[in-house]
């Protein structure tokens, strides 16, 4: 492996010089090796600098660079711990009744174009994801293309809806915040308990970034007067300028290789994106950057592999340091070939059959005698048995909301045994007869699969539950797309998704993120009041055994209402070049990036 290559992409949105003057090796500030350089392979493109959008969310790599460019109150470990970063900022309980929370930043803290980071990039990230500001009698579902799973052009452009995500408790804190004294601070206050309060907030996007690229501005106006006049608008509740910095902020920061602007991609944290070409994002360190996360390497250059054996190939030739393919035989086989022992996190994805409850491609399967049809259809073992072809010790999962091993996953596994939907066609012909003999649905009940056709277990486990449903009466149709991940949140682009997922975190976004009504990752327009109930206990519950028996009690509630079908634990597998150092994978969302600023050349011993 060579550690200062460089990769060379043509028609790559270079980012202004300007931004890093002044890198250089080994200053005061500065632990970065000049020259050095770590390739990276994620298995989909990074489409959005926004990852909290529905479009943005839907795919990993996202999160991932986001990650890596910026920082954060706060962020989840490899061992699953809440690691605080007081150089950037704090987090502080100010009251209890109601909870109040002050969220304040620290000194010096820049953008990487140099702006500061203060209380307007708080007021905004807190407008766009508590959503408290939006109309309420918008649909946003309507003007979702299909294809791209951005907002189309007819969106009405008086329409004030930040796209943002709620699914954590912030959706509680619908006051005005309070700024404080200092312009570095706000102070929220939550209309209810939230027990996972220290983690649910953060900056998003620049807020003199954001103001720019919506408001009219004029041409010498600074970045102060940016900042400013998105404050007034959250403060005064301006519709007009609400309605033009929510479009922005949704669809402003979506990534089409070749065609971004640059001065779009700044971030507060170790790395800064230098350049973007269709199939390799390059991160330089950030010379602005003064916090603890300070990083070796001075590239990362982030390639977009989505074949997991193409991938394995370019780390055996030397063009990748760094991946986490997604296990299969073949990945299995080719990694027992590399002179690498690769590293096995024991927690991670999960595959799950999960089903459409609205805006379905077919209606056959909003009908719940059709759900219950085919989940009773569906030949567990084998899909299980296709997850375990990979070689990869993959475990039967029982739960929604719990990976195996978890507290209280044994006890919600016994609890819901009487409502779990097993395997059984006798069952299943009964469930879809009913429907039929009410009218609700045609003798012909049809349902599409969504699924990654490159990946070869989905399209064997596919092959299952077609073959499967079939025998029961259910005809099931492939519409498999590589750009399936877009696909997961848009309106009638499939009946039943099958893909693997991994777990946000150990709070309670996950369940909140996947099961919540108004959640925008809850794909499958699941919507139940029952439900909704117990999330909310469960973001407010801090004892741990109270918020084992709530999963319990949700995970009883999904197997009635037929959600789904979990299938398979499976590990996330790492593989790291012998000249790269310091890489930890994670089982949770963000995935190999999370702590990239830790990843330093093996034989490096320069301190700077």
């Amino acid at each position: 492996m060579v550690l200062n290559r460089s990769v060379a992409a043509s028609g790559a949105v270079v980012v202004s010089a300007l931004l890093v003057v002044g890198l250089s090796a080994c200053t005061s500030d500065s632990r970065v090796a000049e020259g050095t350089s770590v390739t990276v392979a994620l298995d989909a493109p990074f489409t959005s600098y926004n990852p909290n959008t529905g479009h943005g969310s839907a795919n990993g790599s996202n999160a991932s660079v986001v990650a890596a460019t910026n920082s954060a109150f706060a962020s989840w470990d490899a061992a699953g711990r809440l690691i605080f970063d007081e150089s950037f900022g704090t987090v502080e309980r100010v009251a209890d009744d109601p909870l109040e929370v002050r969220y304040t930043i620290a000194d010096g803290v820049e953008w990487s174009d140099g702006a500061e980071v203060d209380a307007a990039d708080l007021l905004l990230s807190w407008a766009a994801n508590s959503r408290a500001l939006n109309d309420d009698d918008l649909d946003p579902d309507k003007y979702v293309d299909p294809e791209t799973g951005l907002f189309t052009e007819d969106f009405p452009d008086d329409a004030v809806y930040f796209d943002g995500f709620t699914a954590n408790g912030l959706h509680l804190a619908t006051r005005l915040p309070e700024v404080g004294d200092d312009d570095r601070s706000i102070t929220l206050r939550f209309d209810e308990p939230v027990a996972d309060w220290a983690a649910i907030f953060t900056v998003g996007l620049p807020a003199h970034v954001v103001g720019r690229l919506a408001l009219d501005l004029d041409d010498e106006a600074s970045d102060e007067d940016a900042k400013a006049a998105v404050v007034d608008a959250i403060a005064t509740r301006d519709s007009a300028a609400l309605a033009a910095l929510s479009r922005a902020w949704n669809s402003g920061f979506a990534v089409e290789a070749g065609d971004v602007d640059p001065a779009l991609l700044v971030g507060t944290g170790p790395y800064m994106i230098t350049a973007l070409a269709a199939e390799v994002l390059t991160l330089t360190a950030n010379p602005r950057y003064r916090g603890e996360h300070r990083p070796r390497f001075e590239t990362i250059q982030v390639r977009h592999i989505s074949d997991p054996l193409e991938a394995l190939s370019a780390f055996e030739a030397g063009e990748v340091d760094v991946l986490s393919p997604q296990v299969s035989a073949d990945v299995m086989a080719a990694l027992d070939d590399l002179e690498v022992e690769p590293k096995v996190t024991r927690a991670g994805v999960w595959d799950v059959l999960q089903l459409r409850f609205d805006d379905s491609a077919n209606a056959a399967i909003e009908n719940s005698e059709v759900r219950r049809a085919l989940l009773a259809s569906v030949p567990r073992d084998e899909l299980i048995e296709a997850a375990g072809a990979t070689g990869a010790d993959a475990a039967a999962r029982d739960s929604f909301t719990m990976m195996p091993g978890a507290h209280g996953y044994d006890d919600s596994v016994e609890a819901s045994e009487g409502e779990r939907i097993e395997e059984n066609a006798r069952s299943a012909k009964r469930a879809l007869a009913s429907a039929i003999a009410d009218g609700d649905v045609k003798a012909d009940a049809t349902v599409c699969v969504l699924f990654d056709p490159a990946n070869p277990r989905r399209v064997a486990q596919f092959s299952e539950i077609r073959d499967a449903a079939a025998s029961v009466g259910i005809t099931v149709t492939d519409c498999s797309s590589p750009d399936w991940r877009n696909l997961l949140g848009t309106p009638g682009a499939w009946d039943a998704a099958l893909y693997g997922l991994r777990d946000r975190t150990l709070s309670t976004q996950s369940a909140t993120a996947m099961f919540g009504s108004d959640s925008p990752l809850n794909h499958g327009r699941f919507a139940s009041d029952e439900v909704d109930e117990l999330l909310t206990d469960l973001e407010r519950e801090d004892d741990e055994d109270a918020r084992a028996a709530l999963r319990a009690a949700l995970d009883a509630v999904l197997w009635q209402e037929g959600w789904g079908l979990p299938i398979a634990q499976l590990p996330v597998v790492t593989v790291v070049a012998h000249e790269v150092a310091g890489v930890s994978p994670s089982p949770y969302a963000p995935t190999v990036l999370h702590d990239a600023w830790r990843w330093r050349p093996a034989d490096d011993a320069a301190q700077g």
